[in-house]
């Protein structure tokens, strides 16, 4: 690897983590304060935010966590001024709020005649409220906190944006169809900004990660007698290195997108971490 990589110094740097109250983003703020980053760890969840930043300050790092909606505009610059007072002007957002909905899901893959009569929620049963939610969690709660935040980064040098964009931007998952059409959003976005601020020296990526094992996610890809579910079989037979995701897998890409010695001429990317599965056509 990359001595340079390996090496990556964010000491005096200000971190601000949005969603930092969830298990990757969390995981994310303390891979920054390894780093030597001051971290501002942001969720709509204090308790959780603040429970990570205590973690980072026991191990020694420098941490403080903000309830933050990232949904109001008024509440992200209130919290940016309060981490601008606290740990100084940001250089490096990573826009990590996000997530899916039941109400934007439809319960099977494929439509079948039949369905609309049936007790099944298809695509014509997807709630507009749920839509609407996933979209602008996803995409508003990107915008918003990077327009509160960014400001601070304006006349400074090394200054990095990183979103959270997933393998659903790059091929659509069956039966997301919101959060799938968000995430794509998010690439795209993170194409424009990459171009909108590479004047003032402002370099923005953003990461791709494919399925990964969490404590929030379990039910999902597996039964109460622990064996995989359908679809978590389905998921490791697309993944070539068949196998999950670890959190501490994402690090690397994190600590590697926001080196301005390493990647320095990066900009505008979102890079999958996904063991293989964007690459793999199924046959």
């Amino acid at each position: 690897m990359n001595k340079n990589v390996i090496n990556t110094d964010l000491t005096g740097k200000v971190a601000v983590v949005t969603g930092a109250g969830g298990v990757l983003c969390s995981e994310f703020a303390k891979v920054l304060a390894n780093a030597g980053a001051k971290v501002a760890l942001l969720d709509l969840n204090f308790d959780a935010a603040n429970e990570f930043a205590k973690e980072i300050v026991n191990e020694g790092g420098c941490a403080k966590a903000y309830a933050c909606n990232v949904l109001d505009k008024e509440a992200c610059e209130k919290v940016a001024n309060e981490v601008l007072k606290d740990l100084g002007s940001c250089d490096i957002l990573i826009n990590g709020a996000g997530g899916n909905n039941p109400r934007a899901t439809t319960d099977k893959e494929y439509f079948e005649l039949g369905d609309i009569e049936d007790d099944t929620k298809s695509f014509f049963d997807l709630d507009k409220s749920g839509v609407e939610f996933v979209f602008n969690l996803n995409f508003i709660g990107t915008l918003l906190p990077t327009q509160a935040f960014v400001k601070q980064m304006i006349g400074k040098k090394g200054c990095n944006i990183l979103n959270i964009s997933s393998m659903n931007a790059f091929t659509p998952l069956t039966k997301i169809p919101a959060y799938s059409g968000a995430k794509a959003a998010i690439s795209n976005f993170t194409q424009w900004l990459a171009v909108h601020f590479s004047k003032v020296g402002i370099r923005v990526n953003a990461i791709a990660p494919g399925f990964f094992s969490t404590k929030q996610n379990a039910a999902l890809l597996f039964n109460e007698d622990g064996t995989p579910t359908k679809r978590t079989e389905k998921i490791i037979n697309a993944t070539p290195m068949n196998r999950f995701g670890k959190t501490e897998e994402l690090s690397g890409a994190v600590l590697f997108l926001l080196n301005n010695e390493a990647a320095s001429f990066i900009t505008g990317v979102t890079l999958p971490i996904d063991g293989g599965f964007s690459a793999y056509s199924g046959v």
